[in-house]
Protein backbone atom coordinates (compact mmCIF):
# COMPACT_ATOMS: atom_id res chain seq x y z
CA UNK A 1 0.00 0.00 0.00
CA UNK A 2 1.30 3.46 -0.58
CA UNK A 3 1.89 5.29 2.57
CA UNK A 4 0.36 8.88 1.28
CA UNK A 5 -2.81 6.86 0.61
CA UNK A 6 -2.25 4.94 3.95
CA UNK A 7 -1.68 8.15 5.65
CA UNK A 8 -4.41 10.07 3.99
CA UNK A 9 -7.12 7.68 4.81
CA UNK A 10 -5.97 7.65 8.25
CA UNK A 11 -5.06 10.58 9.46
CA UNK A 12 -6.02 14.03 7.86
CA UNK A 13 -4.70 17.43 7.71
CA UNK A 14 -1.67 18.30 10.18
CA UNK A 15 -1.55 14.06 11.36
CA UNK A 16 -0.65 13.07 7.85
CA UNK A 17 2.88 14.34 7.71
CA UNK A 18 3.87 12.91 11.11
CA UNK A 19 2.86 9.88 10.01
CA UNK A 20 5.02 9.70 6.68
CA UNK A 21 7.68 10.20 8.81
CA UNK A 22 6.67 7.53 11.19
CA UNK A 23 6.51 5.24 8.35
CA UNK A 24 9.42 6.29 7.03
CA UNK A 25 11.30 5.95 9.64
CA UNK A 26 10.55 2.55 10.49
CA UNK A 27 11.08 1.32 6.94
CA UNK A 28 14.52 2.89 7.60
CA UNK A 29 14.91 0.67 11.07
CA UNK A 30 14.22 -2.33 9.32
CA UNK A 31 16.52 -2.24 6.96
CA UNK A 32 19.02 -2.03 9.86
CA UNK A 33 21.73 0.14 8.58
CA UNK A 34 22.49 4.07 8.26
CA UNK A 35 25.55 5.89 6.63
CA UNK A 36 26.76 9.47 7.62
CA UNK A 37 29.63 11.29 6.67
CA UNK A 38 31.52 10.22 3.41
CA UNK A 39 34.59 8.32 2.37
CA UNK A 40 37.79 9.81 2.86
CA UNK A 41 41.53 8.72 1.38
CA UNK A 42 42.86 7.78 5.15
CA UNK A 43 46.34 6.38 3.32
CA UNK A 44 47.22 10.13 3.21
CA UNK A 45 46.99 10.52 6.93
CA UNK A 46 50.78 9.72 7.29
CA UNK A 47 51.26 13.04 4.81
CA UNK A 48 50.24 15.58 7.62
CA UNK A 49 52.76 17.14 8.97
CA UNK A 50 52.55 19.45 11.96
CA UNK A 51 53.29 22.87 11.62
CA UNK A 52 53.79 22.69 7.87
CA UNK A 53 50.77 21.20 6.45
CA UNK A 54 48.42 23.88 5.18
CA UNK A 55 44.62 23.86 5.33
CA UNK A 56 44.70 24.29 1.34
CA UNK A 57 47.21 20.94 1.14
CA UNK A 58 44.63 19.38 3.40
CA UNK A 59 41.76 20.31 0.81
CA UNK A 60 43.76 18.95 -1.51
CA UNK A 61 44.68 15.50 -0.10
CA UNK A 62 41.46 15.02 1.11
CA UNK A 63 38.33 17.42 -0.29
CA UNK A 64 36.06 19.22 1.73
CA UNK A 65 35.84 18.45 4.91
CA UNK A 66 32.11 16.67 6.25
CA UNK A 67 31.92 18.77 9.04
CA UNK A 68 33.76 22.41 10.33
CA UNK A 69 33.83 24.27 13.66
CA UNK A 70 36.00 26.05 16.25
CA UNK A 71 37.65 24.37 19.38
CA UNK A 72 39.05 27.11 21.45
CA UNK A 73 39.01 29.52 19.16
CA UNK A 74 40.97 27.25 16.36
CA UNK A 75 39.45 26.06 12.77
CA UNK A 76 38.72 22.65 13.29
CA UNK A 77 37.77 20.41 9.95
CA UNK A 78 36.72 16.87 10.36
CA UNK A 79 36.23 13.78 7.95
CA UNK A 80 34.75 10.93 8.72
CA UNK A 81 32.93 8.02 7.55
CA UNK A 82 30.83 6.08 9.90
CA UNK A 83 28.17 2.79 8.85
CA UNK A 84 26.26 1.21 11.33
CA UNK A 85 24.56 -1.91 11.05
CA UNK A 86 22.10 -4.23 13.51
CA UNK A 87 23.20 -7.04 11.45
CA UNK A 88 26.87 -7.14 10.75
CA UNK A 89 29.70 -5.18 11.99
CA UNK A 90 29.80 -1.37 12.24
CA UNK A 91 32.52 0.59 11.01
CA UNK A 92 33.64 4.20 11.57
CA UNK A 93 36.79 6.25 10.70
CA UNK A 94 37.29 9.98 11.72
CA UNK A 95 40.11 12.53 11.39
CA UNK A 96 39.60 16.03 12.76
CA UNK A 97 42.22 18.55 12.07
CA UNK A 98 42.82 21.92 14.10
CA UNK A 99 44.37 24.63 12.21
CA UNK A 100 46.31 27.70 13.74
CA UNK A 101 46.27 31.15 12.85
CA UNK A 102 48.29 30.99 10.19
CA UNK A 103 45.79 28.39 8.80
CA UNK A 104 48.41 25.52 9.14
CA UNK A 105 48.01 21.93 10.98
CA UNK A 106 48.44 22.57 14.73
CA UNK A 107 46.77 18.73 15.68
CA UNK A 108 45.13 16.03 14.43
CA UNK A 109 43.30 13.36 15.27
CA UNK A 110 42.46 9.99 13.31
CA UNK A 111 40.65 7.02 14.52
CA UNK A 112 39.40 4.09 12.78
CA UNK A 113 37.12 1.08 14.46
CA UNK A 114 38.29 -1.27 10.80
CA UNK A 115 40.97 -3.72 11.53
CA UNK A 116 45.04 -3.09 10.02
CA UNK A 117 45.97 -5.80 7.63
Amino acid sequence: MNFNIFCSTYYGGAQRKPCQLLIIGMLLLASGCASIGHQFPAGQVSSIRIGETTQNDIYTMFGAPWRTGLDNGMKTWTYGDYHYNLFSDNSAEDLVIKFDKRSVVSSFTYNTSKRSK
